[in-house]
């Protein structure tokens, strides 16, 4: 497992981290054993971030790490929790010193620490990363703290950009993958030169570039693949990185192919296309069991891909996704 420095945290971080929106049932149902067997196998393979978020399951996510982490003392990870989305709105209204200290307080409750290792504001409006007010009661937050770090979980490029301007955000956390590559563009050659951490969430396009997906693959009511497929609870970026369905499946079988080609597995090449992304401090696929977890570390110590494949992938995302996504995000 390779590790790279977390930007402004200054914390060295194994390339592959876990991603644990699966523990509060967006994507059906979780037992806690199952639970347990990720984080487990993820930390027996060198993992050493787990990301999840304060709404993952009303807090299901968060107390499941907690306990997990009262069990496992000696693992010396990080864990990066998000908060704002439990508001009525993602907006600036609601962006008050009084709320962020309540959820920060849950958050530190759930997952049993003191202190939070890192909090990022939880994909919200535009006119939050506008104010300087948020950012001086996430500043005081961490004086007092409460919080180690901060920094942002977006949407779009131009949210990345207006972060990565602040002086004190630690890391800002997008979608990267190869059905999404707007963030090489910009984000990523400016989160560089600003010392800014790159967390790169959906990394497998909701499991699209794992290669096991048909058009006629179902998910079960309870998994926002199912029922988020137009944005009908959140943005539609969030499911197959807004990819249509049945665009998607097709993508995948000619990224799968281009992955046999150079030898790896299509979860592997996918992860290892993000981790070696110049910028990329870590990649936080889910996990809904121990094999999934154990595969996914696999690509932290994956070889260099080849020229040849970053320019079929680039080319792939030209001609068949990004006349789809490239402008909206």
């Amino acid at each position: 497992m390779q590790h790279r420095v977390l930007g402004r945290t200054g914390r060295e971080v194994s390339t592959v981290g876990l991603g644990t929106w699966q523990f509060g049932g967006d994507f059906g149902r979780v037992e806690e054993s199952d639970a347990f067997a990720v984080m487990d196998a993820a930390a027996e393979h060198g993992v050493t971030v787990f990301d999840t978020a304060d709404v993952y399951g009303d807090g299901l996510s968060e107390q499941l790490i907690g306990r997990w982490l009262a069990k496992n003392p000696e693992w010396q990870g990080l864990v990066a929790t998000k908060m704002i989305r439990r508001a009525e709105e993602p907006s600036l209204a609601h962006a008050t010193a009084e709320n962020f200290q309540a959820w920060i307080d849950r958050s530190r409750k759930n997952l049993g620490v003191d202190t939070l290792d890192l909090v990022q504001l939880h994909c919200p409006d535009d006119d939050v990363y506008a104010s300087d007010a948020v950012f001086d009661r996430l500043d005081a937050l961490v004086e007092s703290g409460a919080i180690a770090h901060y920094g942002v979980s977006v949407e779009t490029v131009e949210q990345a950009l207006s972060a990565i301007a602040r002086p004190n955000v630690a890391t800002v956390q997008i979608i990267l993958n190869a059905f999404r590559q707007k963030p090489l563009e910009k984000v990523l050659p400016a989160a560089q030169e600003a010392g800014v951490g790159i967390i790169a969430r959906v990394p497998l396009a909701s499991g699209l570039l794992s290669g096991r997906y048909t058009k006629d693959t179902t998910f079960e009511a309870t998994d926002h693949r199912s029922y988020n497929r137009a944005g009908e609870a959140f943005d539609v970026g969030e499911t197959f990185s807004g990819v249509d369905f049945a665009t998607g499946v097709e993508g995948a079988a000619q990224f799968s192919e281009l992955a046999e080609q150079e030898g790896l597995k299509p979860t592997t090449a996918a992860l290892a296309w993000v981790i070696q992304s110049a910028g990329v401090s870590t990649v936080i696929p889910g996990a809904r069991n121990a094999d999934q977890a154990r595969g996914n570390a696999e690509a932290g110590g994956a070889p260099q891909l080849s020229d040849d494949f970053r320019s079929a992938v680039r080319k792939l995302y030209a001609d068949e996704i990004a006349p789809s996504v490239h402008d909206r995000w």
